[in-house]
């Protein structure tokens, strides 16, 4: 299963960013280190990682402590390696998935036509909250993950573009 794993770290108010390679680690705390490793002294640090335009995951340190993981659908622990390394321990999934506030687009803007909200194969787990004191709502990144046509990277995209770091991550992927 191919990934793509970038982090961003917020240090002085501005963002940097690095792609982390994920091979042979043995555990989500050696991939804690990882992260830390992109920027030693930073406040805030996310490592987003996406595997085959089907899962996300988010990950959380703050000031190098205290690690937090969001993870798109908890079938990536069944399909890979990897996976079971990032969610495997995420044992409750998340709640409230009826609960998410933001407006789901209409297919061809016919309300009889709308698209479920949340895509009732997936089962995202672990921490929704993590990226709210940032400006996306747990409710937001929820939909964001459910919404019918988007992949990981245009998720991540849009938790950039809130973030300010679009510019940081495009620069990874090439674009």
């Amino acid at each position: 299963m191919s990934y793509f794993a970038a982090a961003v770290a917020r240090v002085d108010g501005g963002w940097t960013a690095d792609e982390v390679n994920l091979r042979g680690a043995t555990d989500v705390d050696e991939v804690a280190d990882r992260l830390r490793d992109v920027e030693q002294d930073a406040d805030l640090s996310l490592l987003f990682v996406e595997a085959d335009d089907t899962y996300l995951v988010i990950l959380r340190l703050d000031e190098g402590e205290n690690l937090r993981v969001f993870g798109s659908d908890s079938a990536y622990a069944d399909e890979s390696r990897l996976g079971a390394l990032l969610v495997g321990d995420l044992k409750a999934p998340v709640t409230g998935l009826e609960d998410t506030d933001e407006p789901q687009p209409a297919a061809g803007g016919d309300d009889e036509t709308e698209q479920p909200a949340v895509d009732p194969e997936a089962d995202p787990v672990g921490d929704a909250d993590l990226l709210a004191d940032l400006g996306i709502s747990p409710q937001k990144l929820l939909a964001l993950c459910a919404h019918e046509g988007m992949m990981p990277a245009d998720v991540i995209a849009e938790i950039c573009e809130v973030l300010g770091c679009v510019d940081e991550v495009e620069e990874l992927r090439g674009v």
